[in-house]
């Protein structure tokens, strides 16, 4: 069933997103300072309750299950940003940003990631009315994102950062101190590059990765594109103060990425089972859509996805408790 949206709550929607994230980014530079727990947690519970409300309002507009649709998306956008997260906290490890202007730069990242989110989706929506058989290559990239996810770690990414910024020093004059926030200073009287255009380069290619492996994902969760700019845009907002939120802890979520990984390898059979219903591939049961494949529902991903974010946050709190009582024995 097709899920039709006023044009009205659309362009209002997406103006009001667009001005929340022009005040979150002046917020951002007017006050640079390290955000404390509390005011960490009251942003970002806003920002929770902000999409709660958008999935109310669909449920007003339209029926249940698209707003199931938004919230299970959402959920597989927001772990999939907190993913992100523990790339973030080695980049700004690796180039030792101080923590008071960190939080400026995330904002560029942040960002950096809603416009290549936004052309990846425009593009996913495109081929998606175009070829029924996209979906195999989803699933298919999904299934190995999965792996991927599960048994290699986040230095694969920085090495291959490693690489571009390498590359950029070579061709742009950059210093070796920060200078505050800014992007340019000068040295001796020459105008050079401070270490944040390398931070945000390495940003924008962490990124483009996960922006990568996020669309085809809620694609398989929702086909209507503005759902699926919507979830992206709730769950990168609040991003900033989730990661001053959690901290030194989400590096000891030992067991986050496997849950990302089964949610990740769960769509990728939904795709490709829905592709399977789909099928208009001529090599493929004669071209003709595969009806005892069972469609996996939205209630079900909702559910898959909670259970299993739920089960890795879990184990690796147990986990860090186990571990702290052994080194106090």
């Amino acid at each position: 069933m097709e899920l039709t949206i006023p044009a009205w709550f659309e362009w209002g929607s997406l103006i009001t997103m667009s001005l929340i994230i022009i005040a979150d980014l002046i917020l951002a530079y007017s006050r640079p300072h390290i955000p404390s727990v509390r005011e960490s947690s009251l942003w970002v519970g806003f920002y929770v309750a902000l999409a709660l409300v958008f999935a109310g309002l669909l449920v007003w507009l339209g029926d249940v299950e698209h707003a199931g649709q938004f919230v299970a998306g959402w959920l597989t956008e927001y772990s999939l940003s907190i993913d992100n997260l523990f790339v973030f906290l080695l980049i700004m490890g690796q180039f030792k940003v101080p923590k008071k202007y960190q939080q400026e730069i995330l904002m560029v990242g942040i960002l950096i990631a809603l416009i290549l989110r936004a052309i990846f989706i425009l593009i996913g929506a495109q081929l998606i009315e175009s070829f029924s058989w996209i979906f195999y290559i989803f699933g298919a990239f999904l299934l190995y994102t999965a792996w991927k996810q599960a048994f290699t770690g986040f230095e694969d990414d920085v090495q291959t950062e490693n690489k571009i910024i390498r590359m950029l020093r070579k061709r742009v004059a950059i210093t070796d101190t920060f200078d505050g926030g800014k992007l340019r200073t000068t040295v001796d009287g020459k105008r050079m590059f401070t270490p944040v255009l390398v931070v945000i380069v390495a940003l924008g290619a962490t990124d483009l990765v996960f922006a990568l492996d996020s669309i085809p994902a809620i694609f398989g969760i929702t086909q209507n594109a503005f759902l699926v700019f919507s979830a992206n845009v709730f769950a990168l907002m609040g991003l900033r103060q989730l990661y001053f939120l959690l901290g030194d802890l989400i590096d000891r979520l030992v067991y986050l990425h496997y849950g990302i990984a089964f949610i990740l390898g769960f769509i990728g059979v939904k795709l490709v089972f829905h592709a399977l219903h789909k099928n208009e591939l001529p090599f493929l049961n004669g071209g003709q859509p595969v009806e005892w494949v069972p469609e996996i529902s939205t209630w079900l991903s909702l559910i898959v996805i909670v259970g299993a974010m739920a089960v890795a946050t879990i184990a690796s709190l147990v986990k860090l408790r186990l571990d702290r009582r052994k080194l106090n024995a």
